[in-house]
């Protein structure tokens, strides 16, 4: 069962050097890189494990306490959901730079919350460049660290330090308050109306501006026995005409919604068809362990285009081509009764589990039907054998597979696993997670 994960957000006015530090965490360069004001618009997120404890470093935009309109001010609401939404605060200053006023008024803001934050001065490179520590603890934080994002000097040291002052992980709750669901997609694609629609009355702010929903909303939902809570979040935002490797997304209140959802619904435009933005958004709600169904809203003005729209959003899910498509209108309420009913499949097939020995009947079948390709040893082939499967978790389900040489398996015989999982025990929609081990003990 799937746990939500204390979430550290790095803050900062533009150019500080968040992205560079955010790679530092996850260990690769995720976050797009450029010395330019503004590149980073949008946050992204890696779970990163710190002293024995999962969390999730989350990248954002550069504060602007000067945004006032357009598309900075957009950033601004998101950089400080942020804030609003993380467990702890990474605060990023530039040591080459100084002080700037920039910086004294994020940190006003920053001093009005009772979360664990850490100021850390970066660019500090070598001993020699210490001294200019100095002028930043007038910002009125106990917690400065000197640091160098790009050499990774005291990085992981404060970030080891500002995970330890959170509390420890409250135990779930014995008897949940029904399914949570997410309800998630870019901006203005009507979120907020299909929340209202299955409600039946107005419960959230519906606006044609972009951007109104700020804040995760939680709407308790009954219809019989079941209880649902509906999380309308704040769009997804694709940030203006940027090139498509600046094009980043997800806002922290989202992945949070995401981390305690069991199911995401991804609403998209139908009448707009379906974008990359849209393919990030499914993408992350699986990448959080959550069961997916995509919502063609606005179905009503697609008109003739029906065919054409339906084999776009087909190939833009080929990636997960197993999540169910509901063709609906939050306007006119066409379709809107079906969404539950899925939700409830949804729901029952991440919560399945599947006996020891009907996954091996089912593994034994699988291997006759399509065998692997063989193992390369050296100069040798070998013939790669898989033993037995057993399931270890739920929500999202979660197979070991026992073989000879779990390396040796390739990316395409993986998803043929998966995907006969999915088709043989009803799990269309879940996030199946498939682990290979050897006999030994040795991992993939």
């Amino acid at each position: 069962m799937r746990h939500a994960l204390p979430i550290v957000a790095i803050v900062g006015r533009p150019n500080v050097g968040k992205s560079t530090l955010f790679n530092r965490f996850a260990g690769a360069r995720r976050a797009l890189v450029e010395d330019r004001p503004g590149i980073t618009r949008d946050r992204i997120a890696e779970e990163v494990e710190v002293s024995l404890r999962r969390v999730l470093v989350v990248d954002t935009a550069g504060l602007d306490a000067e945004a006032e309109e357009g598309l900075p001010a957009a950033v601004q609401a998101q950089a400080q959901a942020a804030i609003d939404d993380a467990d702890a605060i990474l605060f990023l200053t530039d040591g080459q730079s100084g002080v700037l006023p920039e910086d004294e008024s994020i940190a006003r803001t920053l001093r009005r919350t009772d979360k664990p934050i850490a100021l850390l001065v970066n660019k500090i490179d070598v001993p020699t460049h210490a001294a200019r520590v100095g002028e930043f603890h007038a910002l009125g934080f106990e917690r400065t660290r000197a640091v160098s994002a790009e050499h990774g000097t005291g990085a992981w040291d404060a970030l080891e330090e500002i995970v330890a002052l959170l509390p420890a992980a409250e135990a779930p709750a014995l008897a949940p308050a029904g399914i949570r669901i997410a309800v998630v997609g870019r901006p203005n694609v009507g979120k907020s109306s299909l929340v209202n629609r299955l409600c039946g009355e107005q419960r959230v702010v519906v606006s044609d501006v972009p951007g109104t929903t700020r804040d995760a909303v939680d709407v308790r939902l009954e219809r019989g026995d079941d209880v649902y809570t509906l999380v309308d979040t704040a769009g997804l935002r694709r940030a203006g005409r940027r090139d498509r490797e600046a094009e980043r997304g997800s806002a922290v209140m989202t992945v949070r919604a995401l981390e305690r959802a069991e199911v995401a619904l991804v609403v998209i435009d139908a009448a707009e068809g379906f974008t990359d933005q849209d393919a990030r958004v499914a993408a992350l709600a699986r990448e959080r362990g959550c069961a997916v169904a995509v919502l063609a809203n606005k179905w009503d003005l697609v008109g003739d285009r029906a065919d054409e729209v339906a084999r776009g959003i087909a190939h833009g899910l080929r990636f997960m081509a197993d999540a169910p498509v509901l063709r609906i209108s939050a306007k006119t309420g066409a379709g809107v009764g079906r969404i539950l009913e899925r939700v409830r499949r949804l729901h029952e097939a991440a919560e399945r589990r599947i006996g020891t020995a009907e996954l091996n009947r089912w593994l034994q079948d699988a291997v006759r039907a399509h065998e692997p390709a063989m193992a390369q040893r050296g100069t040798r082939r070998r013939p790669l054998k898989f033993f037995y499967a057993t399931q270890t978790a739920t929500r999202p389900p979660t197979f070991v597979l026992f073989c000879t040489e779990p390396e040796a398996v390739q990316p395409s015989y993986r998803r043929f696993l998966e995907n006969r999982l999915r088709e043989s025990f009803d799990l269309e929609g879940a996030p199946v997670r498939l682990r290979l081990r050897a006999r030994q003990g040795r991992s993939a």
